[in-house]
């Protein structure tokens, strides 16, 4: 396939998505008060990635957030409400199997499944079992901002799979995605309590397994506090801490992460993002990295189509490879809502130096796309 076909490609897809009207809610309503609904979105991207040497450019599915399908069920029962949550990737070739020697993708497998996912809720709090988010999970990732639809603290969606270049122009073994993480928790197999919200503030706790992958017979379990408002000037305000472990299962020992995030979204649309995050691995000859991450961002109604964000954001992150290693990162992006069709298009760049012993050239994407919900 040409470049010029995926481009071509990638602009008759966004034609359709803009061309179309907004389809009608997929939702049926009981007369006790449940509901079914059937939703999705499509997320296509043009992503251009230069390593310093060699620039390749793809139509792909984004990583970011992938396109999938998904069902929710919602009963009433008594005091309590029971939810059932189905959702599963469609497998499109995608940014995260895309390098330079081309792209990985053998199409739809079990683990591009999210959510099966039963769950039980009611003054008491929720119960949740099944193919889900661990408690950890979004917790480096807490951003009021609209521009965090495509800019936030995993900066690793369009080009994680990319492979830096050496000076001598010969290509490395790492990635970019081994240079730099936030550490935000996954979604397993697992059972989670949450508790009531308590003036703002509510907890969960999770313990889970990867039934997905039959390599990993790994023990997962986590805990995180968080806390969202809008005070009364109009600001609003969210955080969440966690801590996650991952026991090995050959008995080479844990991972253990310590990861927060938090977000301010003031009346005047700026808004202010930061997270952070540690790994203490106790495994031997594994280095414990860590990161900082943050990032500005400004949200107004500049046109009639709907809310347009801009934002830039920064990651600095040390240890990730060996012990010394260094990674910085830094994008910049705007994105545009179309009300009408219920569409977020966007156009990002974002550039990664890493530096571990050898000063790999830096590796740059771009990535202009669309993702169209229904």
């Amino acid at each position: 396939m040409t470049q010029n076909f995926r481009i071509h490609s990638l602009a008759a897809v966004l034609a359709v998505t803009t061309a179309v009207p907004a389809m009608a809610q997929l939702r049926y309503d009981n007369n006790s008060g449940g509901y079914v609904e059937l939703y999705g979105q499509i997320h296509p991207v043009i992503v251009s990635v230069d390593d310093g040497e060699e620039t390749e450019t793809r139509l792909l599915d984004n990583d970011l957030s992938n396109s999938r399908v998904g069902l929710r069920l919602m009963q009433p029962y008594g005091s309590n409400e029971f939810t059932f949550w189905f959702e599963t990737g469609l497998g499109l070739p995608s940014t995260g199997s895309a390098n330079q020697d081309g792209t990985n993708n053998d199409g739809w497998s079990r683990e591009d499944i999210r959510h099966v996912d039963f769950a039980l809720k009611g003054s008491y709090g929720k119960f949740s079992a099944g193919q889900g988010s661990m408690a950890s999970d979004g917790a480096a990732e807490v951003d009021l901002s609209y521009v965090g639809t495509v800019l936030y603290s995993f900066t690793n969606d369009e080009n994680g799979a990319f492979f830096y270049r050496q000076p001598d122009g010969i290509l490395s073994d790492i990635t970019v995605g081994d240079s730099a993480d936030n550490f935000d928790g996954a979604r397993r197999g697992r059972i989670r309590y949450d508790t009531p919200s308590y003036n703002g503030f509510s907890g969960a706790i999770a313990y889970g397994q990867n039934i997905l992958s039959s390599s990993d017979d790994d023990d997962y379990y986590d805990i995180a506090v968080s806390y969202g408002n809008t005070f009364t000037n109009g600001i609003e305000f969210a955080a969440t801490i966690a801590y996650a472990v991952r026991d090995f299962d050959d008995g080479s020992g844990e991972r253990r992460d310590t990861i927060g995030s938090a977000s301010v979204l003031l009346p005047s649309g700026f808004s202010f993002t930061a997270a952070l995050g540690t790994r203490d691995n106790t495994s031997d000859g594994a280095s414990d990295p860590d990161y900082w991450y943050t990032k500005i961002a400004y949200e107004t109604d500049w046109v009639s189509w709907g809310q347009t964000g801009i934002g830039i954001d920064y990651f600095d992150g040390s240890d990730f490879q060996n012990e010394g290693s260094s990674t910085k990162s830094w994008g910049i992006a705007v994105v545009q809502r179309i009300d009408s069709i219920n569409t977020d298009a966007y156009l990002k760049y974002r550039r990664h130096d890493f530096d571990d012993m050898v000063d790999f050239d830096e590796n740059e994407a771009w990535a202009l796309g669309a993702r169209w919900r229904f």
